[in-house]
């Protein structure tokens, strides 16, 4: 399994913007997928965004034209570039790493992300 350890989240004011970073204890160029999914209170996770090894990436709705995500292989790292924040946003956001094969999945411990004036 990966370790993955998230940065970034704080407290921003509605329209303004962030970008979370996840750094993972091993190459991330052959993991599968990596993802963004975050939790606010009383609801259940929900994906944000994910990218794969074969340049597929996907948005949740919600989010689309907003948030960006990207993979800095290099340094083993995965970045969700938020602009345009909405309080809807706040939330504790998890990074995600899917391994293939063995459908191994690991999850960072999450950095929260509160937007409001």
């Amino acid at each position: 399994q990966v370790q993955l350890v998230e940065s970034g989240g704080g407290l921003v004011q509605p329209g303004g913007s962030l970008t979370l970073s996840c750094t993972a204890s091993i190459s991330i160029i052959d993991i599968f997928i990596m993802g963004w999914y975050r939790q606010a209170p009383g609801k259940v996770r929900e994906l944000v965004a994910r990218t794969s090894t074969i340049n597929t990436t996907l948005y949740a709705d919600s989010v689309k034209g907003r948030f960006t995500i990207s993979r800095d292989n290099p340094r083993n790292m995965l970045f969700l570039e938020m602009n345009s924040l909405k309080p809807e946003d706040s939330a504790v956001y998890y990074c995600n790493a899917f391994q293939m094969p063995g459908s191994h999945e690991s999850w960072g411990q999450g950095t929260r992300v509160t937007v409001s004036s």
